[in-house]
C-alpha cells in the first residue's frame, strides 16, 4: 500500500529544493495514480477521482459512472442490477461515485504508480525551472529592448549560439544569425535586443538578433557621439545581412556634416562600425529633401547621369553609362534593391552608351 508519511516527505523535500508549491506536487501524484489505475485496472474512458488526503494520511480513489437500465458502456455506466440493495436510492442517470481504494492492493499497480509519479514530476521540476529562467532573462532585458550588448560566445550547440550576459547564458537562435559571422567560443559580438514581451500561451520571451536591420544604427550610436546625441538624425536604414546597409542621415544644424560625422578622418568611424558588423559594407547617404540627388546616391559606387521621378506611382528612371550597370545593380541585384528600399522609389535603369550633355 502507499505509504502516505513518506510522500509527503518527498513534498516536502521537492517544494524546498525546487521552489515548486506543494499543491502542484499533489496535483501530479494524484494525476499519476489516475493513470496508473486505468492501466492496470480500469480503461481509458473511465472518470478516476483520486484525493489525496496529507493531512489525514489517507488516500481516497473513486471512479464516476452514470446508473442505468441497460449497460452499453461498463466503463461509465452501472446497472440497477449492480447496485443490489442500494438500487433503490437512485434514479436513472444519476451520477455515483464508486469506492475502489481498497481494490488496488497489488504491489504491480504501486511500481506502476511510482514510474508514472516520477515521470511526470521530473517533467514539470524540468518545466518549472526552464519558466523560471525564462522569467529571470527577461527581467534582464525587459529594460533593454532597442539596445545593442557585448556578449561572449560560450558555445555553439545544435545550431544556437549561446551567449553569456553577466554569468547567464542566453540564446542567439539560428533565424537571427548572421552568416559572415565566426562564432566561436570567446568571441565577443555586439547583439541587438529586438523584443522582450509575456505570451499568454509561452510565457516571457526575449529575442536578441545579429540580423535585424536596427542593429546597424543602434551601434553607429556607440562611435558617432553626434548621432547618440541627436545631432544627427538616421532617418531610414536598409539592409541585406552580411551583404550590404545603406543608412539615410540627416542634421538640422548646419555646421555639422552628417556624413563626414558617420565616416570621420581616415574612415575610422564608419570602419569600426563595419568591424563590428564583421565587414558587412555600409553606405552613408545624406537626406537633403532632394529626390533626385537622394536616389542618385544611393546607387553609389555606380555614377549617376540623370535622374527622372514621378510621384504620382513613386517610380524613377535612372539614368547611367552602360559600364556603370554592374556597380548600380551589384551582386544579386542588392544595390538597387536597397537603393528602392531605402528612397520609396520603384528604381528602373536606363543605358545610355556615351555621356551627353
Amino acid at each position: 500500500m502507499l505509504d502516505i508519511k513518506k510522500i509527503e516527505a518527498a513534498i516536502n523535500q521537492i517544494s524546498a529544493e525546487k521552489k515548486i508549491s506543494k499543491e502542484n506536487l499533489i496535483d501530479i501524484i494524484e494525476s499519476a495514480i489516475k493513470t496508473a489505475y486505468k492501466k492496470d485496472y480500469g480503461s481509458k474512458d473511465e472518470n478516476v477521482i483520486v484525493k489525496l488526503d496529507l493531512e489525514a494520511w489517507k488516500i481516497e480513489i473513486t471512479v464516476e459512472k452514470t446508473v442505468v437500465k441497460e449497460v452499453t458502456n461498463p466503463s461509465t455506466e452501472i446497472s440497477f442490477e449492480e447496485l443490489w440493495e442500494d438500487a433503490d436510492d437512485f434514479e436513472e442517470w444519476d451520477v455515483i461515485e464508486l469506492d475502489v481504494s481498497d481494490n488496488i492492493s497489488s504491489s504491480s499497480f504501486w511500481d506502476s504508480f511510482w514510474r508514472i509519479a516520477s515521470q511526470a514530476a521530473r517533467q514539470v521540476i524540468i518545466q518549472k525551472i526552464w519558466d523560471s529562467e525564462k522569467q529571470k532573462i527577461y527581467e534582464l532585458f525587459k529594460d533593454k529592448v532597442w539596445e545593442v550588448i557585448s556578449m561572449k560566445v560560450v558555445m555553439i550547440e545544435s545550431g544556437k549560439v549561446v551567449l553569456d550576459y553577466n554569468w547567464n547564458q542566453v540564446i542567439l537562435p539560428k533565424s537571427e544569425q548572421v552568416s559572415r559571422d565566426n562564432y566561436v567560443p570567446d568571441a565577443r559580438f555586439y547583439v541587438y535586443v529586438s523584443e522582450a514581451f509575456i505570451d499568454e500561451k509561452t510565457g516571457p520571451r526575449v529575442i536578441l538578433s545579429r540580423k535585424d536591420k536596427n542593429i546597424v544604427p543602434a551601434i553607429i550610436a556607440l562611435y558617432v557621439p553626434e548621432v547618440a546625441d541627436s545631432s544627427i538624425s538616421i532617418d531610414n536604414v536598409v539592409r541585406y545581412p552580411w551583404v550590404k546597409t545603406k543608412v539615410l542621415v540627416s542634421t538640422n544644424y548646419d555646421e555639422i556634416d552628417p556624413a563626414w560625422s558617420l565616416i570621420w578622418s581616415k574612415w575610422i568611424r564608419v570602419k569600426s562600425v563595419m568591424e563590428e558588423l564583421s565587414w558587412e559594407k555600409v553606405d552613408i547617404i545624406v537626406d537633403n529633401w532632394n529626390v533626385k540627388d537622394i536616389i542618385s546616391k544611393s546607387l553609389t559606387p555606380a555614377t549617376v547621369l540623370k535622374v527622372e521621378v514621378s510621384e504620382d506611382d513613386s517610380t524613377a528612371k535612372v539614368y547611367i553609362l552602360s559600364e556603370e550597370r554592374a556597380k548600380a545593380i551589384w551582386k544579386n541585384w542588392v544595390n538597387i534593391n536597397l537603393a528602392s528600399q531605402l528612397t520609396w522609389y520603384n528604381i528602373s535603369l536606363v543605358e545610355v552608351q556615351e555621356k551627353t550633355e
